[in-house]
């Protein structure tokens, strides 16, 4: 879910609240629906039984579910995000997500080591991919922005044909989940496209490489992290193709610009005279790289096979980049050294906090001064920006706005 990116994974996290709207209205066939949500539920439990879903189970859980449109509206009204790559890293890498991540390193250090013993997946990368997709389980995160699964992936199901399977088949192995007694339906919140807990499992995930790491007798990706880290690097592994041992990749000098799908060891790029933008050595010589330079004047990298199975969790390089420039940060490793065309440093954690104080005095409303960059903070800049005319309208809270809200206080 990559240049001037628009930026798939943050239109799914900033997409997770939206209205669900009045129950009998929703009802009603919607423009994509062929029949009523109703008769839908009561068409789709033949499909269900199908799959070795019971009649009890389908009953007990569906009985009484009411369309929510969030995920609905979310696919239909998907703004466009014309983020820079460099505007997405300072907010996948703020400083409230380093912070958050260190401590997170140091409090879980045992378990991750154990991950790294056990699926040979690095702490670094597992603190990326937790940071990314919830801010390290931030309770916050949970209360604010996720919705009841079963509803979403009914609601998804029945309105949205042109993905119809797949939501199909998601739905089926959430009430399969259900019925192996695993979860249950209040249990199940997530995302309005069914992702759920630490790492934004789909039920499909859960089902089928679900870790009873902390050895409860449960699988679950909520509470301790423990199960849901360890299935997301059995993930990594199985469907990402990890390599144990290797790094993601490193930010280069080039000096001639390179890009493309030709993959050579370190060794080799060195020989093209491609150095290591810090002055280090490449660690392992014989390992594989691709050369990427995402956009043109900007830092270029080595990307070798770990950075692709960052990117198996989610298609869009800005994703896969930003999940292991923020892991690499949480682990003390330093930011990048070359600089992208017309970016701003990042701001600081009270500069955000200033950011916000200064937006909700003037009436754009950021939901607090946390110093979290969340989607109360990005609508009220966009609104802020909107009003006043300033371009590009992009919801966000950078320096240069702080600078020009402090020039109009």
């Amino acid at each position: 879910m990559a240049t001037t990116t628009a930026l798939p994974h943050l239109t799914r996290r900033n997409l997770l609240a939206g209205l669900a709207g009045a129950a009998a209205a929703l009802s009603r066939p919607t423009a994509h629906a062929e029949i009523g949500f109703e008769q839908w539920l009561a068409a789709f439990g033949s499909k269900a039984a199908a799959r070795g879903i019971s009649e009890e189970t389908y009953t007990r859980v569906m009985r009484g579910v009411l369309p929510d449109m969030t995920g609905v509206n979310a696919i239909r009204n998907q703004p466009e995000l014309n983020q820079q790559l460099w505007q997405y890293l300072n907010r996948a890498a703020s400083d409230w997500r380093i912070e958050a991540g260190k401590l997170k390193a140091k409090e879980y250090a045992a378990l991750l080591a154990r991950i790294e013993r056990d699926f040979g997946v690095e702490a670094s990368f597992m603190l990326g991919v937790w940071g990314i997709e919830s801010a390290f389980g931030d309770p916050l995160v949970e209360k604010n922005h996720m919705r009841p699964v079963i509803p979403s992936l009914a609601t998804l199901a029945w309105a949205e044909p042109r993905r119809r399977g797949y939501w199909e088949n998601e739905l089926i192995n959430a009430l399969t989940i259900i019925q192996r007694g695993w979860s249950t339906p209040e249990e199940m919140v997530g995302s309005w496209a069914g992702a759920m807990g630490h790492t934004q499992w789909m039920p499909e995930v859960w089902l089928h490489l679900g870790v009873d790491y902390n050895g409860d007798g449960k699988i679950s990706p909520y509470g301790p992290p423990d199960d849901a880290l360890a299935t997301t690097a059995r993930y990594f592994v199985e469907r990402g193709n990890y390599r144990r041992g290797e790094h993601w990749g490193y930010e280069v000098r080039m000096k001639r610009p390179i890009s493309g799908t030709a993959s050579r060891s370190y060794a080799n790029w060195q020989a093209l005279s491609v150095a290591r933008a810090d002055g280090e050595p490449f660690p392992q010589p014989s390992a594989t790289a691709r050369a990427w330079l995402p956009v043109a004047g900007g830092p270029a990298f080595l990307v070798g096979a770990n950075f692709f199975a960052a990117r198996s969790y989610n298609p869009a390089l800005s994703y896969a980049l930003g999940l292991c420039y923020l892991g690499d940060r949480c682990v003390g490793r330093p930011s990048f050294v070359q600089q992208f065309p017309d970016s701003e440093p990042p701001p600081t954690l009270g500069e955000v906090q200033e950011l916000q104080r200064r937006l909700t005095a003037l009436g754009f409303d950021t939901g607090g001064a946390d110093g979290r960059i969340g989607n109360a903070t990005s609508l009220a800049v966009l609104n802020y920006q909107r009003k006043f005319g300033i371009e590009p309208a992009d919801g966000y809270p950078g320096v240069k706005l702080l600078a020009r809200l402090r020039q109009g206080s």
